[in-house]
């Protein structure tokens, strides 16, 4: 199997999807070979020079991020299966490799919440999909939750200049946001732009402007100081699952494929947004204890033995901070977290519920799937990875 890749090369993007495409060529015992063609290639020639350079190389795959007014049947004439990147929009008659936008979206504003932030920013790219998709995920979780008047949205910049950003407009919007906020980023690149205006402004990261990208490209997250969070997209899946349906649609050519859907699976955790905001001191305490303990099976009596202040006080002053009860937001974050455990690991749920000191797995079960809408196992069937 022969594939054209068209794409851009300096990310982690298309290295992960490619590993899963590597994994399925070791298990199938198919051979796959890949050139990795950029981007430029296409704005600089057109797209009938990438469909001559495809039959040339022989190619019986592409992919790549193509524009709308890009004529795909042109591959198809060829006899070359074509799949899309999905960037500006999805394409209606070719198999898009797409993700679940809105739930990116409403990961990050669930997390913001869940730590304080009252004050939510979204910095994205007017005209992309992907972008407008998170952004839409972000805003629906918030209004829902009440914040209509507390969500400030950056979306300056056009799709056409997205490796470019224009610091003086950003800087004024970071300028003139309420603080503390917590501010979602539609990708890691443009996480990346937000930090180095911050420190241009001396906005202190993340006691002023809480971070959080997408796609978990770790050398971006990791070498930006202070590194970021990032929501992790299971590429490797996505990956295997394309090239295990390419394979069908090159030995038949009536199968029309099926867009790959990536998944988020869950928020890695950096420290560009690795903290707990409120005004109340001891609402701060209770709520720093509560999340270095969600292995634990801690209870509200534990916190008060290092909080000082009576109960009724504390659920008072946490009630007005949070919007829920102690004890309610303790299972919130004890069942998020379980959830992140059944995606990330192998162990039986009977183990996972062990390793959280929960004696009585039923019990956590239900609790489950109260919040979840689905028991432990139907979730993380239809979640988890296919390792």
């Amino acid at each position: 199997m022969r594939l054209l890749f068209m794409t851009d090369f300096s990310e982690q993007f298309p290295y992960r999807l490619l590993r899963g495409v590597m994994r399925y060529s070791r298990e199938s015992g198919e051979r796959w070979a890949v050139c990795r063609m950029p981007p430029s290639f296409l704005r600089a020639n057109g797209l009938p020079a990438v469909v001559r350079y495809a039959v040339e190389w022989k190619a019986d795959v592409v992919i790549g991020a193509f524009e709308p007014e890009d004529n795909l049947e042109l591959f198809r004439r060829e006899g070359i299966v074509v799949l899309a990147l999905d960037n500006v929009s999805l394409f209606p008659d070719v198999p898009n490799i797409t993700a679940d936008y809105h739930r990116m979206g409403l990961l990050a504003a669930r997390r913001f919440e869940a730590r304080g932030f009252r004050e939510f920013g979204f910095v994205g790219i007017r005209g992309l999909c992907w972008s407008d998709g998170r952004l839409e995920g972000f805003r629906e979780y918030l209004e829902k939750a009440g914040y209509a008047g507390h969500i400030h949205f950056y979306t300056r910049e056009h799709w056409d200049s997205q490796w470019s950003y224009r610091p003086e407009r950003l800087q004024a919007w970071l300028r003139a946001l309420p603080k503390p906020v917590g501010l979602m980023a539609c990708d890691d690149t443009r996480a990346s732009f937000v930090v180095e205006t911050c420190h241009s402004l001396g906005l202190r990261i993340p006691e002023e402007v809480a971070i959080i990208g997408v796609d978990n490209d770790e050398i971006q997250c990791e070498m930006s100081i202070p590194s970021i969070s990032s929501i992790d997209v299971d590429l490797e899946r996505g990956g295997y699952e394309l090239a295990e349906m390419v394979s069908e649609m090159v030995r038949d050519p009536s199968n029309k494929g099926h867009d790959i859907l990536l998944r988020p699976l869950d928020i890695v955790t950096r420290e560009s947004s690795n903290i707990i905001t409120t005004k109340d001191q001891l609402v701060h305490q209770a709520l720093t204890i509560i999340h270095s303990n969600l292995d634990r099976k801690i209870s509200v009596p534990d916190i008060l033995k290092e909080v000082p202040i009576s109960r009724r006080g504390l659920e008072e002053r946490f009630y007005k901070a949070t919007g829920t009860s102690i004890y309610r937001y303790i299972i919130y974050q004890r069942v998020n977290h379980f959830a992140g455990l059944l995606l990330s690991s192998k162990e039986s749920i009977a183990n996972l519920a062990a390793r959280m000191d929960e004696a009585d797995p039923k019990s956590l079960s239900r609790r489950f799937k109260e919040l979840k809408g689905c028991t432990p196992s139907a979730y993380r069937k239809k979640n988890l990875r296919k390792l």
